[in-house]
């Protein structure tokens, strides 16, 4: 037996709780994980809270992430002791997720976890984090250096936010936070920002074309917030685009791209490849102040996930929620 934070939709309406499961009952999957950290993302806030059609099979183990070792093992890649870590794959989606004891996962979704790292420290990243370093990587590919200007970051206190900050500011990049939570500028300056502005100066209609201010842009907002971030990007400046806090819509036109040749970066990681994943792990390893992932995290314990997803759809979390499972 294990314990899972289990999703149920039937007849009787939905429930999520803790539930005791027999290990029988796991999916197939060559590979079996005992699981010590998990996290919330936005996803996971979505599905937990029934908030969002984010579960698509059911009944569900949430948990779009997950760290631990390796116990069982038919994948060549992988052996009993292994330190992995599991990010999207539709896993708490399509397939039993990690805010459980036990998961049966596939050997080609999982990653090394990189010895710099704990799994806490792992699941203070998590999707979000992960997520971050993919934009960073998308604005590299695009030719973008420390130096170029500007770079702003929507949503600047959400997970994905907050690790872009940490690791742009890092990097030697001059970044300005986007928020609607004031108070917390002190925190966006203590991981890497430069200034902090108001996140109301973006979230409403604006110019198809506005003055040039940013060299680039991570957002994670969606909406207005993005097409006015993409009528201020200077001109060949880059857009990574990986989030939907503010709306899935795009109320832009293409001013921003044939006046400017500004370009706008689709940033997915559910499905990205290994080469890719890896790659943003180790960069993640070498990049990210492991300082700076005390100050984002905060831990709760299996028990205490449901109601910080409420929390986190309720907008009352700052940076990153680890769950210990223990």
């Amino acid at each position: 037996m294990f314990k899972a934070l289990l999703l149920e939709k039937d007849d009787a309406g939905f429930r999520a709780g803790v539930r005791e499961i027999d290990e029988s009952a796991l999916p197939e999957g060559d590979v079996t994980v005992a699981v010590a950290h998990s996290t919330l993302n936005y996803k996971d806030g979505l599905a937990i809270t029934n908030r969002g059609p984010v579960v698509r099979k059911w009944p569900m183990v949430a948990g779009i992430d997950g760290a631990g070792e390796v116990i069982e093992s038919r994948h060549p890649d992988w052996k009993p002791g292994d330190r992995v870590v599991l990010n999207g794959w539709g896993v708490g989606e399509t397939h039993w997720g990690c805010l459980a004891q036990r998961a049966r996962l596939k050997g080609d979704w999982l990653v090394p976890l990189p010895g710099a790292f704990t799994t806490r420290q792992a699941m203070a990243i998590g999707t979000a984090g992960y997520t971050a370093m993919l934009c960073v990587l998308a604005l590299e590919r695009h030719g973008v250096k420390p130096g170029d200007g500007e770079v702003l970051v929507t949503g600047a206190t959400g997970g994905v936010g907050s690790v872009a900050v940490a690791l742009l500011g890092r990097l030697g990049h001059r970044v300005v936070a986007a928020t609607g939570k004031a108070a917390e500028a002190d925190y966006l300056m203590s991981l890497g920002a430069s200034s902090v502005i108001d996140r109301a100066e973006l979230a409403a209609p604006g110019k198809p074309l506005q003055k040039e201010r940013w060299a680039a842009v991570v957002d994670a907002v969606g909406s207005h917030t993005l097409a006015n971030a993409c009528a201020q990007t200077r001109y060949g400046g880059v857009v990574a685009a990986c989030g939907l806090a503010q709306g899935g819509d795009l109320p832009t036109t293409v001013m921003p791209f044939i006046l400017r040749g500004v370009t706008l970066a689709g940033v997915d990681s559910v499905y990205a490849s290994q080469p890719l994943r890896r790659q943003a792990w180790q960069r993640l390893a070498s990049d990210l102040d492991a300082a700076r992932l005390e100050a984002i995290a905060t831990e709760v314990s299996l028990d205490q996930a449901i109601e910080r997803a409420h929390d986190l759809m309720a907008g009352k979390v700052r940076g990153r929620i680890v769950v210990s499972i223990g």
